[in-house]
């Protein structure tokens, strides 16, 4: 298992350097002059060019490259160009509100997934089944965004139940920070729960047509305990590859969400820098982003090798 897990974090390696070249060229072939666009129209071309050459945008592209990703590697970003903040603090921080958002979506979407999918499953070829099946339908049909406006809708301006937004430190206010996390929360997580349901019920039912399931249920054993006992394991290996999947999909998706809600998220960052055309800024956030999927990725697949035994075995 060490040799495989050695082969995928290699694997790992060579795709951060494929996507790092691919974002450092896709940003750099895009029209328009930054240094024009941070000192607009009317700017002299002498100002332009001083600019250009603070930005270092006057070096060979190699050169820039190597300097991008040592910045990368010792967290040392430099300046936004347009804000001349420092990137590093400014994605730390925003990467820290997006991963309550993320990590409390995923909590949610698996508690609520995980019995949904099994009672589908349990249920299977029955009224209920095609209920339940039927409503998972209508969850996967709802885009996040569109999901959030309903709740805001009915619970912030109907019911006035909850803030329609914004964003308070946990440190600061904690009370309010739940109140301000629970509807960006659902709007991701009932999405993808309803995603999440449809695999782990074909999983189960994979599962319940199994020999040893079959042979437990022989020995007494109601079909709940059989399946939790013998066969939940079996049916989570394909599972946690959808998972690692539906991660990626989360991190993408807070991106529109947070700016439903107005969370200061790696996503608004990223959206507030194209609008600015801060292309460093958003060169930075697209690398961060590549990097949170490609590492969830490799988590997977080393999970996958914990989970299957068979995958261990094989040579």
């Amino acid at each position: 298992m060490a040799l495989r897990l050695l082969a995928r974090l290699g694997l790992l390696i060579i795709s951060l350097f494929a996507a790092s070249v691919l974002v450092f060229l896709f940003m750099a072939v895009l029209p328009g002059d930054p240094a024009r666009v941070a000192l607009g129209v009317n700017s002299s071309e002498e100002a332009v060019a001083r600019l250009r050459t603070e930005f270092g945008l006057d070096r060979p592209l190699v050169v820039q490259y190597v300097d991008w990703v040592r910045g990368l590697l010792t967290l040392d970003l430099g300046d936004s160009w347009i804000g001349r903040t420092p990137i590093a603090p400014l994605i730390g921080d925003r990467l820290q509100v997006s991963g309550w958002l993320v990590a409390c979506a995923m909590i949610v979407a698996v508690l609520i997934a995980v019995p949904f999918g099994c009672l589908m499953a349990l249920r299977n070829g029955r009224v209920s089944g095609l209920v339940l099946s039927a409503l998972s339908q209508v969850g996967m049909a709802v885009p996040a965004f569109a999901a959030g406006i309903v709740l805001v809708t009915i619970f912030a301006v109907r019911l006035r139940w909850l803030p329609a937004g914004g964003w308070t430190v946990p440190s600061e206010d904690p009370a309010m920070f739940v109140k301000q996390l629970i509807m960006p929360v659902l709007a991701l997580a009932l999405v993808q729960a309803a995603v999440l349901a449809r695999y782990v019920r074909s999983a189960v039912l994979d599962v319940l047509g199994e020999d040893y399931l079959r042979t437990a249920r022989a020995k007494g054993l109601r079909p709940v305990p059989a399946l939790l006992r013998h066969g939940l394991r079996n049916a989570a290996i394909p599972v946690v590859t959808v998972l690692g999947l539906q991660l990626t999909t989360l991190l993408i998706g807070a991106v529109v969400v947070e700016r439903v809600f107005v969370v200061p998220g790696i996503g608004s960052l990223l959206l507030d820098a194209v609008a600015n055309r801060d292309l460093i800024v958003v060169q930075d956030v697209v690398m961060v982003l590549v990097v949170a999927v490609l590492v969830v990725n490799f988590v997977v697949d080393a999970l996958y090798l914990v989970i299957d035994p068979r995958l261990r075995a094989a040579r």
